[in-house]
């Protein structure tokens, strides 16, 4: 099951590629822009493919090579019609020409993903040949090009993005989140690193609850429990936060999963279709529909949404794929849900959304009719952290990405046994 999951997940990023400059489409939606946060997750799986058989090994480097000579080459001027500047780039891109889409903004944090697949490329692709020491060259100089300390105007704290019409957005990461990544990626520079006191200028913003009995530290969407996790292996490493809180953020993450477990079993807004087997808010897609009378008040849908729990927001939409997702942290929850998901007909299970409360028609509720790249890359990425640990490990040998934990100062499990760079 997990490997039908899976290879349908990778299949993603066969369909949607173009092959020209690697870039890989945000959506399956016709004419959808490129992600570059997808384009990290496509690199990954790339990796995945050749180790489970399913893209010779060859075609896997030359997917990998033609997104990084594009990257390299690109126009970093900074400009409204350019790629990127500072070796970050624009969180959107036209798929036929690899210039800015949307407006979008110059974002780190997708800028992270992005480098975390070129990482993770260089990492597994050892062979001595032109091609495989090409793309290690390549990697190593599109990391060593990011300019992570610009991303610093203020002082300690990291913004989120930039645009070239307004500057650096007039909000920095507050409150637990992905960017874990995006922080070791910057203080591991041997270049333009973050400051020494980027990291804990971040934590010190951090929200620790106790909900339904259970202590963590509080993030509403599922997506800022896993995407870090994707790449960098925190089990057993603690920062100084999670030293004093005797946790360790994987062990957070299925903390996380408990309270949204637990969430949909009480169903506080009375949805349909939520229980032990269906949960999971995150970020995805939405029905957009009109509101309507849900237990005598009138309920709004959203289209595509960060949701959380349990302060929301809420309007009944589920992601199916961020419920696989969370696999490597509570295997066994997760393996009991998607089962008994599967035994529904037509059932959906890597879809981004689902709502069972907006019925589409007399048969069934919302599902999303379009497949995701982050979330596919999050399945294919995450069910091989469980089966192999193969993404893990390979992060886990990379000086940079070990030199970034330390830095911000994470102890203990495998950091400390690893080999001192």
């Amino acid at each position: 099951m997990l490997d039908a999951l899976q290879r349908a997940a990778f299949d993603y990023f066969v369909a949607h590629a173009e092959p020209g400059r690697g870039l890989v489409a945000d959506t399956s939606r016709p004419d959808s822009h490129s992600s570059i946060a997808v384009v990290g997750f496509a690199l990954s799986a790339y990796t995945v493919g050749v180790e489970r058989g399913w893209m010779p090994r060859g075609q896997a480097v030359q997917r990998s090579l033609a997104a990084l000579r594009f990257f390299m080459h690109s126009d970093q001027s900074g400009t409204p019609d350019s790629t990127g500047c500072h070796g970050l780039y624009f969180h959107f891109l036209h798929m036929d020409s690899g210039l800015r889409a949307w407006r979008s903004e110059l974002s780190l944090i997708d800028s992270a993903l992005l480098v975390a697949g070129m990482l993770t490329a260089a990492a597994y692709f050892t062979r001595p040949d032109k091609d495989e020491t090409e793309l290690r060259a390549l990697a190593d100089a599109l990391y060593r090009r990011v300019d992570w300390r610009w991303t610093q105007p203020d002082g300690a704290a990291v913004a989120q993005g930039w645009r070239p019409e307004s500057g650096f957005l007039h909000y920095g990461w507050q409150g637990y989140s992905e960017a874990i990544l995006l922080y070791v990626l910057g203080l591991g520079s041997p270049t333009h690193a973050l400051t020494d006191n980027s990291f804990d200028a971040w934590t010190i913003t951090y929200q620790w609850e106790n909900l339904y009995g259970i202590d963590y530290l509080y993030a509403g969407p599922l997506f800022i429990h896993q995407f870090s996790q994707t790449w960098i292996d925190l089990r057993g490493i603690r920062d100084r936060f999670m030293r004093e809180k005797r946790c360790d953020y994987f062990e957070n993450s299925r903390r996380a999963i408990l309270v949204q477990r637990e969430y949909a079993i009480r169903n506080p807004h009375n949805f349909n279709g939520f229980d032990e087997d269906h949960w999971g808010l995150s970020a995805g897609d939405g029905p957009s529909s009109p509101p309507q009378t849900v237990c005598g008040r009138r309920q709004a849908f959203y289209g595509y949404s960060a949701r959380g729990v349990p302060w929301g927001p809420d309007d009944g939409t589920l992601s199916p794929a961020a419920l696989l997702s969370c696999i490597v942290f509570a295997p066994d929850i997760v393996l009991d849900a998607v089962r008994k998901q599967m035994q529904c007909p037509n059932a959906r299970i890597r879809a981004s959304g689902s709502n069972a409360t907006v019925r589409t028609s007399p048969y069934g509720g919302w599902v999303s009719d379009f497949e995701f790249g982050l979330d596919q890359g999050m399945i294919v990425l995450m069910i091989e952290n469980l089966r192999s640990g193969m993404i893990w490990r390979l992060l886990r040998s990379v000086p940079y990405v070990r030199a970034g934990l330390r830095r911000a100062g994470f102890r203990g499990g495998w950091l400390a046994a690893a080999r001192v760079s």
